[in-house]
């Protein structure tokens, strides 16, 4: 079976039901917490230092980080309607940080102007040109300064090949239910969504298509973009058990710095 899939399905599809069908896993403080701890576990960040949350959606981890004073933290998303929940968000708790919309492949900053970027919730694999992602990578590494890291957040497409079901479904709330069909060609998962108010009836009818990374395939990719010290961390998750949450179960965590 093979789903059609607009190519261009990523520029539509995070917006105010995204956030309401992947809310046990983006919208949940708890695990924005640890996963923020687990962050500043593995990368050397200072305050005072900058970072850019790349891909960063609604700003929960950059909202997260300036709360604590870790980081000075921009947002670039290709949505709108994610930073304006970003802008609205740190304006409520006071806190500064700017939120540009572009392409994360060309994101219109300077050279060396950050000490980290962050490229988390499995951003990657969305583009179906065969060299997007390091394009996005050699973009993460122009705007490092020398020394710089850049960490990068993907499923782990062994785990989900292991585990892969093709149907699954969930209530997001009292009244929204999602469902997802699946198919797995090769390392590349693309997925027919289904989101349906028992009120309402239909939200939203839609496909995607993601490519999945293992452990040395993400370790290749950060190399080709030209990273040095590139490190593999696997079996991050922070969800609890019990539930099916697609490409979020299990993740790995890779990081890379500049020379």
């Amino acid at each position: 079976m093979t789903m059609k899939v607009d190519p261009e399905w990523w520029k539509t599809m995070f917006d105010e039901v995204y956030l309401l069908t992947d809310a046990r896993s983006v919208c949940d403080d708890r695990i924005t917490r640890q996963e923020v701890d687990i962050l500043c576990e593995i990368l050397p960040v200072s305050p005072g230092q900058r970072v850019l949350d790349l891909c960063g959606g609604h700003g929960r981890h950059s909202l997260e980080l300036c709360s604590r004073g870790t980081a000075q933290c921009v947002v670039v998303d290709y949505s709108a309607r994610l930073l304006a929940k970003a802008m609205a968000a740190a304006r409520a708790r006071n806190l500064k940080i700017p939120c540009i919309q572009s392409d994360a492949r060309c994101i219109g900053l300077p050279d060396h102007c950050f000490d980290h970027v962050l490229i988390l919730g499995n951003s990657l694999g969305y583009l179906p040109e065969p060299d997007a992602d390091r394009a996005i990578l050699e973009e993460a590494r122009r705007v490092l300064r020398p020394g710089g890291w850049v960490l990068v957040d993907v499923a782990d497409g062994s785990k989900v090949k292991q585990t892969f079901s093709p149907k699954a479904w969930h209530e997001a709330t009292a009244d929204i239910v999602v469902c997802r069909e699946r198919v797995l060609e090769g390392d590349t998962m693309c997925a027919r969504e289904m989101v349906l108010s028992k009120g309402k009836g239909l939200i939203r009818d839609r496909t995607y298509c993601i490519r999945l990374y293992h452990a040395k395939t993400v370790k290749e990719l950060l190399e080709k973009a030209g990273f040095r010290d590139v490190r593999v961390h696997g079996d991050f998750s922070l969800l609890r058990s019990g539930g099916d949450y697609g490409l979020m179960n299990t993740r790995l965590i890779a990081v890379g710095r500049k020379d």
